[in-house]
């Protein structure tokens, strides 16, 4: 409403106005469609109009870079007021807002500096992380860009279409999958009611309402407050607050009336996006 108003049009992917879109639809009638659909569509576009680029916003490690700004203010916060974070959360779809936030204490924890404890949360039905494969994949839907090492449920794996939650990726970035490889970050996946629980409870203490995104690293970190709370453990967790919910009413209007479902999917749904894994040798 906000970007027609100011004259743009938005067109939800899939649509009919591509090939690529038209070929998904074909394959995939009823699908809600994923990140991975959309930027097919975004990248057909941009190479068939003259004087057009396509920037891609998440997931490619030049991302991650812009978005350490995230992680160098909160660590010039955290030392200015002599803050020393024992855990870090942050949600991840593609990634780049996770790996922004914990660039600068990972780079600091790598060095034997501290000893933080990172999670990413991820949606539980979308969970490439906590139940994807580390290989090489390509980074869309339609299978244009160039192959990605990292965790991944497959280049064809759509998303449930009662998903509200965003995160919509079936893939993550590089970086965090190799940090997450080797050991150094945890991953947990959360269900999308549970995340607006975290939610409601959030924006009723502290009058702010947050992106369901951002409301799944708000879930954890109750939870790790909870468990600091029932151990008797003094922890200072820090966790990422990316983005506002009021573009994201329609998600909490399924919640606050109950018609909100949580979905899960199954191995056999998995192998079908492993399936489409490209043969590397």
């Amino acid at each position: 409403a906000v970007i027609e108003t100011y004259g743009g049009k938005v067109i939800p992917s899939p649509s009919d106005t591509t090939e690529i879109g038209r070929k998904i639809l074909a394959e995939t009638p009823n699908t809600g469609g994923s990140l991975g659909c959309a930027i097919s569509e975004a990248i057909e576009v941009a190479t068939k109009t003259d004087n057009c680029r396509y920037v891609l916003g998440s997931v490619l490690d030049h991302v991650l870079l812009h978005q350490t700004v995230i992680g160098l203010e909160t660590k010039i916060a955290c030392e200015k007021y002599d803050i020393q974070p024992d855990i870090i959360i942050g949600c991840v779809g593609g990634g780049s807002n996770f790996g922004g936030l914990i660039a600068p204490f990972m780079g600091d924890k790598l060095q034997g500096k501290n000893n933080i404890h990172f999670i990413a949360v991820e949606p539980a039905s979308c969970p490439s992380l906590t139940r994807g494969k580390y290989a090489y994949d390509f980074g869309d839907t339609g299978n244009i860009t160039p192959l990605l090492n990292m965790y991944t449920l497959g280049s064809g794996f759509m998303p449930s279409p009662n998903h509200a939650g965003g995160l919509r990726y079936h893939g993550m970035s590089p970086l965090i999958s190799k940090l997450y490889h080797d050991g150094y970050i945890e991953a947990r996946a959360y269900e999308q009611t549970k995340v607006f629980e975290a939610a409601t409870l959030f924006a009723r203490c502290e009058g702010i309402l947050p992106a369901p995104e951002s409301s799944h690293a708000l879930r954890c970190a109750i939870d790790e407050a909870l468990k600091c709370k029932e151990t008797g453990e003094k922890k200072t967790i820090l966790f990422g607050l990316s983005g506002t919910g009021y573009f994201d009413l329609s998600a909490y209007m399924s919640y606050n009336n109950g018609s909100m479902t949580d979905f899960i999917p199954t191995d056999e749904d998995l192998e079908k996006g492993f399936a489409s894994l490209p043969k590397v040798e």
